[in-house]
């Protein structure tokens, strides 16, 4: 058998070097991907807010925040309120 200069791919054409290059792609995708998918679990970012997720019931006084934020209740409303809760606790 001759040696015709080619140490990869003899007789794989065109076809299987496309195939090898789309591989390559892929593979770097999936490493890329696992990358940052790492880095966001670790982080704490899972939850998209750049914070720890929190479990459980929010708090009173984040509920009172939440509707002064979104401008259900007024700021007299807000003050009587926070102080009702720092009274009970």
């Amino acid at each position: 058998m001759m040696y015709d200069g080619w140490m990869w791919g003899h007789g794989w054409g065109w076809a299987g070097w496309t195939m090898v290059c789309i591989a390559m792609v892929v593979f770097w995708a999936a490493v890329i991907t696992a990358v940052v998918v790492a880095i966001r679990y670790a982080g704490g970012w899972a939850n998209g807010a750049g914070t720890q997720a929190t479990y459980g019931p929010p708090r009173p006084q984040d509920v009172l925040a939440d509707r002064f934020a979104r401008g259900e209740i007024d700021e007299d409303e807000y003050r009587q309120r926070a102080a009702l809760l720092h009274q009970n606790h």
